[in-house]
């Protein structure tokens, strides 16, 4: 949880010990020091005996993409130093996040900051998988679009989470009274991020889920990025890593880009872009980031708004227009509405039903959202479903590719096996945000209970092949206190997606997030409280 924070000095900076227990058998680390031992020493001590020892030598002559030493041993001056340098660094460029413990934080601009939580330094990754994720990012948004526009698909495939799903049966609902009423959406602008992990067994980059709605980060992970490259360059007498190998990342240019082009495109000068907003959010600097790229690079005004403001202050002119107290609306950008929580009241509802019945671009629209959910990602990795929508077969082998095992609850077979071995699965809702997913013996008990049950309560869920990517020792800073620990990564790749009608005007891989937890925690969201921002180092 984060809390106030006064910045230490260098030399008043606790390095803590994590509360968190460590994995044996965790993988070297891919960064290369200068330690406190002699570097001979320690080579000889961490490496195996057919690894000869690296001469000592400039940094600039060390092979910077082999993995050699565990930052674990980076010495402790050193990492006191950088991670001042970094919290500095944080405050100055806006690297923040509002203070869970200040009440107004997630209300007010500039009242209860705290640096969001990081990793000190980049994380390795594989650059083969990293080209592999921008490419597949394309015809992942092809895919969600070409899905969106198959509406008794859509209906047919989430029928049965219907009856047993609240949350996704008042989305259904909308979306059916959109078939009813024959809406077309011209516009379509998808601001899209999948998420991956590195399997370590089958050395295969397996996908996490496709988010289609509020794709959050585009903003803070472009300044984690700046913040690694700073403080390589700072270090580089004591760090032998290339700032070089960590990707540009400038995701936030790239979603005002879109949100702009749409803007354009919906032809309306004197109309606004609306974010759609949670009444109290804490991470609002991120989205504060896109905005003002929006209005200083293309000179676009953006409006915040709740659902509920939404439905006191909305309206709909006889054209479609869609004016939200007094400004017309050309695009509504979702960083809300993703979740149960965020509709607490009929007035929510109204006000979502009324964006989607407007004029206005949606980002997403509501077809969108529902392609984006749990169990349309389990059908989608069906046998032959893929070519329902992808004429290209090397297209569908390169999404193929990318896709753990998925499968529904009604499959006898597969619920016997996760019930025997519930560690090998993760049982999904569908839900967003993080905090949802059901693991272990949890998982088993609630496969059993609603075996016993004999009901449709499992139609709620789908069960995906549990992922176990290679563990790192690394750095980690929260709340002003750096610790180490023991993390594994998930790799988010940006895409952004805009038609108009039939010509696709952008489609490309945008950025990336790297969020890192310690290797004991299940969950992974960032904004949850679970894992930190991090970067990508190729190797």
């Amino acid at each position: 949880m984060l809390s106030d924070i006064t910045i230490p000095s260098p030399t008043t900076l606790v390095h803590h010990k994590s509360k968190f227990p460590s994995l044996s058998n965790h993988k070297v680390g891919f960064f290369q020091v200068h330690l406190v031992e002699p570097l001979n020493t320690f080579m000889a001590k961490s490496m195996p005996s057919s690894v000869p020892p690296l001469q000592c030598g400039r940094s600039e002559e060390i092979d910077r993409r082999n993995p050699i030493f565990d930052p674990h041993k980076i010495d402790s001056k050193l990492v006191q130093e950088m991670a001042y340098d970094a919290l500095v660094w944080s405050s100055l460029r806006g690297l923040l996040v509002g203070d869970r413990n200040s009440q107004n934080s997630g209300r007010v601009p500039g009242v209860g900051l705290v640096h969001a939580p990081i990793s000190l330094l980049p994380t390795p990754f594989p650059e083969s998988h990293w080209k592999q994720a921008c490419e597949v990012a394309p015809i992942f948004n092809q895919l969600i679009d070409r899905v969106s526009l198959d509406g008794k698909f859509l209906q047919d495939s989430l029928s049965r989470t219907k009856k047993v799903d609240a949350f996704t049966s008042r989305l259904l609902d909308i979306h059916a009274k959109m078939l009813d009423d024959m809406k077309k959406e011209d516009i379509c602008l998808g601001l899209h991020r999948s998420d991956y992990m590195l399997d370590e067994q089958t050395n295969s980059l397996l996908q996490i889920e496709l988010n289609t709605i509020s794709s959050s980060f585009p903003g803070l992970s472009c300044l984690v990025t700046e913040l690694h490259r700073s403080l390589l360059h700072q270090f580089k007498q004591h760090l032998a890593l290339d700032p070089g190998r960590i990707p540009q990342n400038n995701v936030v240019g790239q979603f005002a880009k879109a949100l702009a082009e749409a803007w354009a495109v919906y032809n309306n000068p004197s109309a606004v872009v609306m974010v759609v907003v949670q009444a109290e959010e804490r991470n609002m600097y991120d989205q504060h980031w896109l905005c003002t790229v929006l209005k200083e690079r293309y000179h676009v005004r953006s409006i915040r708004k709740t659902l509920a403001d939404i439905d006191a202050q909305g309206k709909l002119l006889r054209d479609g227009t869609l004016v939200v107290d007094g400004e017309p609306v050309a695009v509504v950008y979702f960083r809300a509405g993703y979740a149960p929580t965020d509709y607490p009241s009929e007035s929510e509802w109204k006000a979502r039903l009324l964006m989607e019945q407007s004029s206005a671009v949606k980002c997403p629209s509501i077809s969108y959202h529902l392609a984006g959910t749990k169990k349309i990602q389990q059908e989608l990795a069906k046998p032959n479903i893929l070519e329902r929508f992808l004429e290209n077969k090397d297209d569908i082998e390169k999404v193929r590719k990318c896709f753990a095992g998925l499968w529904s609850l009604d499959d006898s077979n597969i619920i016997k096996d996760a019930i025997e071995r519930p560690g090998s699965y993760v049982m999904k809702p569908q839900r967003e945000g993080g905090g949802n997913n059901i693991y272990g013996d949890d998982l088993k008990l609630a496969l059993e209970r609603m075996e016993k049950a004999g009901n449709e309560e499992n139609a709620a869920y789908i069960l995906m092949q549990r992922i176990f990517p290679a563990s790192y020792p690394a750095i980690l800073v929260r709340d002003g206190i750096s610790f180490k620990d023991n993390v594994i990564s998930e790799l988010g790749v940006f895409a952004v997606y805009l038609r108009n009608k039939n010509k696709v005007i952008l489609n490309e891989h945008s950025g990336y997030l790297m969020r890192t937890k310690v290797s004991s925690s299940n969950e992974g969201g960032v904004a949850a409280g679970f894992a930190v921002l991090d970067s990508v180092y190729l190797v």
